[in-house]
């Protein structure tokens, strides 16, 4: 692997990050960014850096030093709706740690960035008293993300299952520290 640097992203560090994440909404999810899903995107500053309890991690290429993964971490948990009830209560603002905006940009994909950056956002988690669960939801129409997070987790609910396929949105709890 090469040598990425990976630290807690810093004001330097938004507009790459910012520009990591719009590119995979456009062109992995095939969404763009929808303002009700993706406001954090605008301002991540605002979303992870100045709450105390959230963190935004950045892997840097070891070239030029550009921003090329990014990982986010905040204290809100699953609403319902778009979500199902029962995670909602399960996994409740405050003391859930979801993960969020766990990206690699493609050329920089099976080098191990994305675990490096989850087991940092784990071991913020840890830290901090206040957590009790970790919670993340991916779309397994991504290629790769549903076995990714299936080897780093357990499933909680797949909303294939529901009557309908639900957003067909798969669920996940992390053990805090691994």
């Amino acid at each position: 692997m090469l040598d990425y640097c990976i630290r807690a992203a810093g004001p330097d560090d938004i507009d790459g990050a910012r520009a990591v994440m719009l590119d995979t909404v456009y062109r992995d999810f095939h969404t763009g960014y929808v303002p009700r899903w993706h406001g954090d995107i605008i301002d991540p500053a605002a979303a992870y850096l100045a709450p105390a309890r959230h963190t935004l991690l950045v892997a840097l290429d070891p070239g030029d030093g550009a921003v090329v993964a990014t990982a986010a971490l905040d204290s809100r948990g699953p609403v319902h709706p778009p979500n199902p009830r029962d995670l909602a209560e399960r996994y409740p603002s405050g003391g859930t740690a979801q993960l969020r905006r766990v990206y690699v940009r493609p050329e920089h994909r099976r080098r191990g960035l994305a675990r490096q950056l989850v087991a940092g956002l784990l071991a913020f988690a840890a830290a901090d008293s206040g957590y009790r669960a970790v919670y993340l939801h991916t779309d397994p129409a991504v290629p790769g993300a549903e076995a990714f997070w299936r080897s780093l987790g357990k499933v909680v609910h797949d909303e294939r299952d529901d009557p309908g396929g639900g957003q067909r949105t798969v669920h996940f709890e992390l053990a805090m520290e691994q």
